[in-house]
């Protein structure tokens, strides 16, 4: 059950100064030495690579004072602009992200090892996507730039009320902003920004893997407080972007391009981690609690995996429409 936190604590679990944990998490403590496995892992997985060599600079030109964007400089449907737009802010929001995930896992040991790596190759996303929007004038650079320093200013990130909830929610969230950006690189009519993206898209799921396994392992610790922290997070799961302006609009022009949608969410997230990674309907040992989340989980996939066949429903006779009328 959740717990209302008190001054000075994260989650339920006591913090320092500026979030340094004193008492840690009992089951963060003993993935502690599994999350270190993890970090090596990662280490020799991820491939070194620099921003600059993905960018086609020389379809560069100056920028003139008060210039007015003109989106005919690169053409491309609305979602898929704001998608470009989308992405980018939310990596922008890194400062705010790495002071969440030190406070819920500490700043020490392998979480603060992973978290400063993470950190570090999440800032080197928000590099090359800019560097790649500006030169080619995808998006309108003053646009961005404001949407950049109220997404800062507003400092507004999911944030999880305890470190297992946490867990959940970015083992999704980070596999749901590996789909996104591959998607959006897909769309795009340019090899040099399908590179881009597939470039990030690949980062993001190895960050995906390290959390999806170790919420594994928490199943195995503690299976019913992290069924019921996935529960928790699967029901109220939301992409990170609420601060940025206009965000429902840019969801709605993303989900019309089926760049990120109630299918995809379902098909690509929900069913493939939920069921056949973490395999949450075999899970034994819950308490009373945990079939209760369990139940709860599995009522929402399902519901949600109807909604996404009516969205398939709809769109192909929309199609067929489209079609018959030439």
């Amino acid at each position: 059950m959740r717990s209302e936190n008190r001054p000075g604590e994260v989650g339920g679990v006591k913090t320092g100064t500026m979030g340094a944990m004193t008492d840690v998490d009992p089951v963060i403590a003993e993935l502690e030495p599994i999350a270190a496995t993890y970090v090596d892992r990662h280490l020799k997985a991820a491939k070194e690579w620099f921003p600059h060599e993905y960018v086609p600079w020389s379809r560069g030109r100056d920028y003139e004072p008060g210039e007015t964007f003109d989106p005919n400089d690169y053409p491309m449907p609305d979602g898929v602009r704001s998608a470009l737009l989308v992405n980018l802010l939310t990596e922008d929001n890194l400062p705010h992200y790495h002071f969440t995930i030190a406070s819920k896992f500490g700043a020490t040991d392998a979480w603060g090892e992973w978290s400063r790596r993470w950190t570090a190759e999440e800032g080197r996303h928000s590099i090359v996507i800019r560097d790649y929007l500006l030169v080619t004038r995808a998006v309108d650079a003053i646009t961005l730039e404001r949407g950049r320093m109220a997404q800062l200013e507003g400092g507004q990130v999911p944030d999880p009320p305890c470190p297992v909830e946490a867990l959940a929610y970015v083992a999704m969230q980070e596999l749901a902003t590996r789909i996104s950006h591959r998607n959006t690189g897909k769309l795009l009519e340019d090899p040099r920004g399908f590179e881009v993206m597939a470039r990030v898209a690949q980062d993001e799921n190895l960050h995906h893997i390290f959390y999806r396994d170790l919420v594994s392992a928490a199943l195995k610790i503690d299976p019913s407080r992290t069924m019921i922290a996935i529960d928790a997070r699967v029901r109220d799961f939301a992409m990170p972007g609420v601060g940025i302006a206009n965000f429902d609009a840019h969801a709605k022009a993303i989900a019309r391009e089926g760049i990120y949608d109630f299918k995809v969410h379902h098909d690509q997230i929900l069913e493939p981690v939920l069921m056949k990674h973490w395999h949450i309907r075999d899970i034994e040992g819950l308490n009373g609690e945990g079939e209760a989340a369990r139940d709860r989980i599995i009522e929402h996939v399902e519901r949600l995996g109807k909604a996404a066949r009516r969205l398939e429903e709809r769109r192909q006779r929309e199609a067929e429409k489209a079609e018959q009328r030439g």
